[in-house]
């Protein structure tokens, strides 16, 4: 009985440290998400490039952040 309880405990333990590590990253994507996307608008309101909103590049910009916009950007003059 000792045993499952302790099973019991550490389960509780390992999810709720998965559910936290998870939602720490999905904090951060949605802040690189949502700083990528100003510069982006930004960059084609000043009519420097034209860099269109598809998945492949929002994917891009939602992991590389403002490095992921600027690698669209340079991508976007080759």
């Amino acid at each position: 009985m000792l045993q499952w309880l302790i099973f019991l405990i550490l389960l509780i333990l390992a999810g709720y440290l998965i559910l936290k590590l998870t939602l720490a990253i999905l904090k951060w994507m949605a802040v690189n998400t949502i700083v990528g996307l100003i510069l982006v608008g930004i960059i084609n309101f000043l009519g420097v490039a034209h860099i269109e909103l598809n998945l492949i590049n929002l994917l891009i910009i939602a992991v590389g952040g403002v490095v992921g916009v600027f690698i669209l950007l340079v991508l976007s003059f080759i």
